[in-house]
């Protein structure tokens, strides 16, 4: 419909508007109307956007009035605007245009083609511009590309072929000369070379020459086109998917990548590969432009690359290229074989460092975790290796390997040719297990963590589960250490008949109750457990089979007999066994000993029996005792000390713990405070290391004090050690002031070391009125006590310690060792002499040791009235000594 006729309709949406249909007679003028309108200048007609007026369109043409409509048809076809020349350009419309203009749906067709893609997202134009310029770059790097190796490969053959026919004038002149020389009979007929130059002289294949070189220059090429290739079909893909995915060069990067970082030997493998095919590229290479033969250019290409200088030699363009390039690329493979072996130590060293590597050791000890308690094991394990000539003992733990060896190296002993080896690793990984020979250790020993006492049990438990699970299974036994004694049910479930537990603070707390009651069993605890001076060993002697128990105790000089490891009991530990048990066939003897080689029996002496001078009477008095401190077992303290005193008995608890918090902490550990038959409970609330709380104490009306380890300070043991110091101090000084003039100075006339000024002397004497006993953890911090003699003090670390090394050299001694502190069976006791003794007797050991079998005890050692230390397995059993009455003995009975 003409816009005149109708103003108020709108334009086309087919656009065909911007091309007319041509008259019937447009196909004879449009020649010369083509060739009047092409000198015009554009005329700008019609604007890219539809106009809202409803003006008609008309735009003014030269001569329109003697032109017909096919001729405007075709000067508004050739007056475009130009912005719509690059659009014709890439579609060829013109030259579709000028092929067949005459049809009017042919017209009309290519309009609405034309519209429908003018109509497509911008989005689209720009990728397929972006693609077809890419493309277009690509055809021309790869145009370039084949041209330099169509010019290399040329240049190359050219000289080959120069040279082959240089070659052939030589030999062509060479046959002239020697047919001269046969002619002037020069030379012998022997001598004479065959002018057939096919016979004396083998030339290289031409053929295979030039397919040498080819197809090294194709190998040479093939890593480009690859890489160009994949780029195209990356961009192709690109343009197929609409989904976001990471091309093909980047896949491939990926793989590369994870082959590189996953194979152990994938560096040297890719190192070596690309050493092969250099040298092979350059072998056929150099075949291809030499007279040499194939095995002897591959050996040239390979002298090439292993020397940078061997190249010099080359003579003529292709060969000197090809040595050239060939000696480049091995200047590159012998930097990365530098760069990878420098790598390779340097990782070497690093993972010796950091303690990484497999430590190949049998029959070794290992330690588990990191802790307080590690330097005194390591040191009772130097002993007790010291007889078989040194040890090995491994130290995993989770921490720098250099940091561990730098703390080891600091502790004041001697480790007596025993090796530390210490790795880093967890215990919870069966990979780091396994690097330190878990399988092989003939003992393992899982230390407790410092901190909260259940989170150190549970780290325990999973341990003994990791162990548990090793495959190859262990050779040794498990001892584990824990904090709380409710947790030891639970890990022996786990490990079964693999492991032993000791409880650290269960056997503290119960040696501290025992040291209190009895003063001076400190030491001698610390005399037995570990391997410094005598311990326990159980060993079988045939020749005692048959004997009774009592005649065995006089069979051993260098050992006292303790107790039977019986057969007939399924291999149970008896402890201070009856006088009228009879050793049968295969029970082994446990004795206490200097070392497991340093004792045998011998034949049995003549030793005489005399009687008991008075019978044992142990007194039921009633006592005071005062506990400064918490500690999280101390319901399991209360328990004991209510089996141990006699009733009414009072029992005073002072630290900071509120009064009702303490009760329901009580409660909650297990302790039922209506049942407790002996003792009451006292509570006070304060700070042990202020003086003004401690004075609201009656201090000097108490029979024994225990300074425990205050559970706030037990991580740090410096700081736990002061506290019970300043605490000690506090109390001993109070305690002085408030004790008579007259008894203080009798008390300093007896020890006669001090004066009577001196603020030791005054503490000291205060000890003779009640027993304190001060829990240490450093044992550094026992010399100051050793010194001042004000108080006796237990080493809970260094005695669990004493007792972890025990248990890990031999399993058994754990049962002797639960059974002594238990609240039932034997234990330590220091006796009277006079028990044993009259005033001056002349006795011998054995003769005491036997008295003392009437009721059922065995006396393993003594102290002097004059003498501070106790000795435990004296040696001359036999001898006769004159004893006091003040002398004391120390001996393995049952509990009262």
């Amino acid at each position: 419909m003409d816009s005149h006729e109708s103003p108020a309709s709108p334009p086309s949406v087919s656009r065909d508007w911007f091309f007319p249909a041509p008259s019937p007679h447009f196909t004879q003028q449009s020649s010369a109307v083509h060739r009047h309108n092409i000198h015009k200048p554009p005329a700008r007609r019609f604007s890219t956007y539809s106009k809202p007026t409803n003006s008609p369109i008309t735009a003014p043409l030269t001569n329109t009035s003697s032109l017909s409509p096919s001729s405007s048809a075709s000067a508004q076809i050739s007056d475009r605007d130009l912005k719509y020349a690059g659009f014709r350009r890439r579609t060829n419309f013109s030259r579709q245009y000028q092929r067949s203009l005459t049809p009017e749906a042919t017209v009309s067709s290519v309009a609405h083609q034309i519209d429908k893609k003018c109509d497509v997202s911008g989005d689209k134009v720009t990728n397929s511009d972006m693609f077809t310029g890419d493309r277009m770059k690509f055809r021309w790097q790869m145009a370039f590309l084949v041209a330099i190796l169509i010019t290399a490969f040329s240049s190359l053959l050219h000289k080959n072929i120069s040279l082959r026919n240089h070659a052939n004038d030589l030999q062509s002149q060479i046959t002239k000369l020697n047919g001269r020389l046969r002619l002037c009979n020069l030379v012998e007929p022997a001598d004479i070379v065959n002018p057939d130059p096919q016979e004396n002289i083998s030339f290289p294949n031409k053929r295979l020459k030039t397919i040498a070189l080819f197809i090294s220059l194709t190998l040479l090429s093939i890593p480009f086109v690859l890489l160009k290739y994949v780029d195209y079909i990356s961009k192709s893909r690109s343009q197929d998917n609409l989904k976001e995915e990471a091309s093909l060069n980047k896949q491939l990067a990926y793989k590369v990548d994870v082959f590189l970082s996953v194979r152990p030997y994938s560096k040297p493998l890719t190192l070596l590969v690309a050493t092969l095919l250099l040298i092979g590229v350059g072998g056929l290479a150099l075949y291809g432009v030499t007279d040499d033969d194939l095995v002897d250019c591959l050996w040239l290409s390979w002298t090439y690359v292993a020397s940078t200088g061997n190249h010099a030699n080359s003579e003529g363009v292709g060969p000197r290229l090809v040595s050239v390039s060939i000696t480049f690329g091995g200047m590159l493979i012998f930097a990365m074989m530098l760069g990878l072996v420098t790598d390779a130590i340097s990782e070497k060293f690093d993972s010796l460092r950091k303690g990484k590597s497999e430590v190949v050791k049998k029959d070794h000890t290992l330690i588990l975790g990191w802790s307080d308690k590690l330097g005194s094991l390591l040191n009772q394990l130097a002993i007790a290796n010291e007889s078989m000539g040194g040890g090995i003992v491994v130290v995993m733990a989770e921490r720098d390997k250099e940091e561990m060896e730098l703390d080891i190296a600091k502790m004041e002993f001697d480790f007596r040719q025993t090796s530390v080896i210490c790795r880093s690793g967890s215990p919870l990984i069966l990979a780091d297990l396994k690097k330190v020979s878990v399988s092989k250790a003939r003992a393992i020993i899982v230390l407790a963590e410092d901190g909260n006492a259940d989170q150190s049990d549970a780290r325990a438990l999973r341990t003994v589960l990791s162990l548990t699970g090793v495959k190859d299974g262990l050779r040794g036994h498990i001892v584990v250490e824990l904090s709380d004694l409710d947790n030891e049910v639970l890990v022996k479930l786990v490990g079964g008949d693999l492991v032993e537990t000791v409880v650290a603070h269960d056997v503290i707390g119960r040696l501290m109750i025992q040291c209190a009651r009895q003063p001076g069993l400190a030491q001698v605890w610390e005399d037995i457990l570990g391997f410094e001076n005598c311990e326990f060993y159980i060993k079988r002697w045939p020749q005692l089979d048959g004997m009774l128990f009592e005649d065995v105790l006089i069979s051993f000089p260098d050992a006292i007999p303790c107790g039977v490891k019986s057969v007939a009991y399924g291999g149970k530990i008896i402890l201070n066994p009856d006088e009228s048990y009879v050793l049968q066939e295969g029970d082994e003897v446990l004795v206490i000993a200097e070392d497991d080689d340093t004792y045998a029996p011998v034949a049995l002496p003549t030793v005489w029996r005399g009687n008991l001078p008075k019978a044992l009477f142990v007194p039921n008095s009633l006592e005071k005792i005062l506990l400064c401190g918490w500690r999280r077992d101390i319901e399991d303290m209360i328990m004991v000390l209510d089996a141990f005193l006699a009733n009414g008995s009072e029992l005073w608890m002072f630290n900071e713990v509120f009064e009702g918090v303490r009760e329901q902490k009580l409660v909650d550990g297990g302790l039922d405070i209506d049942r407790l038959m002996n003792i009451k409970l006292v509570h006070r609330e304060g700070n042990a290391v202020i003086r003004r709380h401690l004075e609201s104490l009656p201090l000097e009306s108490f029979d024994s004090i225990l300074i425990l380890a205050d559970e706030s300070v037990e991580d740090s043991a410096i700081q736990a050690d002061s506290r019970s110091l300043a605490t000690l101090l506090l109390i001993r000084d109070i305690q002085a002031k408030r004790l008579p003039y007259r008894e203080a100075k009798a008390c300093q006339g007896r020890k006669g070391s001090f004066s009577q000024g001196s603020w030791i002397g005054e503490m000291q004497q205060a000890s003779d009125k009640s027993v304190i006993i001060s829990e240490i953890l450093d044992p550094r911090t026992k010399n100051l006590l050793s010194m001042s003699r004000i108080s006796d003090y237990v080493l809970s670390n260094e005695l669990v310690s004493m007792a972890l090394a025990m248990v890990a050299e031999d399993r058994q001694i754990n049962d002797v060792l639960e059974e002594l502190f238990a609240e039932e069976g034997n234990e330590m006791h220091i006796r009277q002499a006079d028990l044993y003794i009259q005033e001056g007797e002349e006795l011998s050991f054995y003769e005491i040791l036997l008295r003392a079998r009437q009721r059922r005890e065995i006396v393993i050692g003594y102290r002097s009235g004059n003498l501070e230390k106790a000795v435990i397995n004296p040696p001359r059993k036999m001898e006769k000594m004159r004893w006091s009455v003040k002398d004391v003995f120390v001996v393995i009975a049952e509990k009262e």
